[in-house]
């Protein structure tokens, strides 16, 4: 009699807090609910243009930028400038990751590789990676090359900065359990060092595919013959800023696609780890 009211009053416990983690949970949330508030956004534009309350000229209707934007893909001037602009960021976000990621391993494995390392990234970390644009034009000249250089740097630095952290917040028991268990290096990287840096990594990585297309929209409007901070920069001169409005939503419409991408990848990578966001 005892220990079945002691079995009834551990399953109503085990529910009950079961029941509470549903409570505070938001629940599933779905990819699509992210739309919401750049949706909410658009109806409040429409609304505030068709009720008058804003400028035209200053702040053009949607469907204004809707027609502007279907007339420059037609004549071929979007699709040109979207094409540019997608392989630099692409370049300058390939080496950017393989960058951030080496360096972090090597200073997270390595008591010499952190020391060499980490206070170097450190300090580019300090130095606005804007402010380095002169140099790398001295460097690498007015062309492709320093747009692609300034672009990895600015992603390369949140990769390693959470991929290290996360590599230096790794349990030591794991450590220790691998060295009991006879690891190999290339065993104990494989099982405890790459998912135990998977969270951080992909928050850096969020965090880089966002800087890639932040970086691109300065660059682009220096010396450049084509791409989509070239043709917001020409707006700019003939004080067109439909087609400013049209060249934002783009880098908007890329900077959430490429985040969800990032995400998706992450909650399948990680699917064993439980998140409120997940």
């Amino acid at each position: 009699m005892t220990t079945t009211v002691a079995a009834t009053a551990a399953v109503a416990r085990d529910t009950s807090q079961v029941r509470r983690r549903r409570r505070l949970s938001p629940g599933r949330r779905l990819p699509a609910a992210r739309l919401v508030g750049p949706v909410l956004l658009l109806a409040l534009w429409a609304a505030a243009s068709a009720a008058g309350r804003l400028d035209p000229a200053a702040v053009p209707a949607p469907w204004t930028v809707v027609r502007t934007g279907v007339h420059l893909w037609t004549a071929g001037t979007l699709p040109t400038d979207i094409l540019t602009s997608l392989r630099r960021a692409a370049s300058g976000f390939a080496i950017g990751l393989a960058a951030g990621v080496l360096l972090a391993l090597a200073a997270g494995l390595s008591r010499a590789g952190e020391a060499l390392i980490d206070g170097t990234v450190n300090l580019n970390r300090a130095i606005p990676t804007l402010g380095l644009i002169p140099l790398f034009i001295l460097w690498l000249g007015i062309g492709e090359s320093f747009k692609v250089a300034i672009i990895a740097i600015v992603v390369y630095i949140p990769i390693y900065l959470n991929t290290h952290a996360a590599l230096a917040g790794i349990d030591h028991r794991y450590v220790e359990l691998a060295e009991v268990q006879g690891l190999s290096r290339f065993a104990f990287v494989r099982q405890i060092v790459i998912p135990g840096a998977l969270p951080g990594f992909f928050v850096g990585l969020r965090l880089g595919v966002t800087g890639s297309w932040l970086g691109l929209v300065v660059l682009e409007q220096i010396n450049a013959t084509s791409g989509l901070g070239y043709l917001m920069f020409q707006a700019q001169n003939y004080g067109q800023s439909d087609v400013i409005l049209v060249g934002l939503v783009v880098y908007g419409v890329f900077g959430l696609v490429s985040d969800s991408a990032v995400r998706l990848v992450e909650r399948r990578v990680l699917s064993w780890r439980r998140t409120l966001s997940s």
